[in-house]
């Protein structure tokens, strides 16, 4: 697939999220109206492999309604966040505003971030948790990100694991609630056109642009795209913790957190990596 088409794709994917972001803004599973809480976004093995971050500068990418980044400024960070939507951008601004939160937002494609940020270096990148999907070149963002970092400068990916991607309820009704692999784990197979209504939260359906495209990365090549930029993976932890019910027989742990019963498998993974 050309540049050209990963453009026009990716220009569906911003319209897209300017679309779902009223959607998430009144939905219960951000609860925003309920009072803001980041940290609940968090694993506790985040902060632990994050470290301190009090005066250090903080880049979020592809950071939506900017929650989590809200809890690196609370942390003592320079805290900024990057997205393409404009409209999640205005609302991360927002919501920010209203927590009294020191946050500085940016709209950009992540691939623009480098001059989108005029060059600016940051002691730690921060993504995850439903990205890496949306970005049709891995070897491109791992170069985008090498050159955000200053030396020794920390990324930290937190994502939901391939596995967890690749599960799926059988497709037919009355079959009971057995999650098969259905889709593919690993990259190369071209973007999933995805046409919804409604996104992954509660709320009413989506107006206008409903068309979304995501790209299937494999753990090998999230790793292999950073340490081909240069960058060395220092830890890769798994977890078979969500932070909500994404299927509907999920069991809630003692951390807040939810797992399926059986059998123990990782939907989410941590991924520190340093320039």
């Amino acid at each position: 697939m050309t540049s050209a088409e990963h453009d026009r794709l990716m220009r569906a994917n911003q319209a897209n999220w300017d679309a779902r972001t009223p959607v998430h803004l009144a939905s219960r599973f951000y609860g925003l109206e309920q009072g803001l809480d980041p940290e609940r976004w968090f694993a506790p093995f985040e902060w632990e492999d994050l470290g301190e971050l009090a005066g250090r500068d903080v880049l979020h990418l592809q950071c939506h309604l900017g929650t989590e980044t809200i809890a690196f400024a609370r942390r003592g960070a320079r805290a900024v966040g990057l997205d393409f939507s404009a409209a999640s951008v205005a609302a991360a601004k927002d919501i920010a505003a209203r927590a009294g939160a020191d946050v500085t937002y940016v709209r950009a494609n992540v691939y623009d971030a480098v001059e989108a940020l005029d060059g600016r270096l940051f002691d730690v990148v921060y993504t995850g948790k439903g990205a890496l999907c949306y970005l049709p070149d891995l070897d491109r963002w791992a170069e985008t990100v090498g050159r955000l970092l200053r030396p020794g400068g920390r990324l930290y990916v937190v994502e939901f694991h391939p596995l967890l991607n690749s599960l799926g309820p059988k497709p037919a009704p009355g079959e009971g609630p057995e999650l098969l692999l259905r889709h593919d784990y690993l990259g190369g197979g071209g973007p999933v056109h995805r046409d919804a209504t409604h996104t992954y939260t509660d709320g009413p359906a989506v107006e206008g642009a409903t068309d979304s495209y995501e790209w299937m990365h494999g753990t090998g090549e999230v790793v292999n795209a950073l340490t081909g930029a240069g960058l060395t993976v220092r830890r890769l932890r798994e977890t078979d913790e969500l932070p909500w019910p994404r299927w509907p027989r999920m069991v809630r742990t003692e951390s807040g957190w939810w797992r399926l019963p059986e059998p123990r498998i990782p939907l989410l993974y941590g991924l520190l990596a340093t320039r």
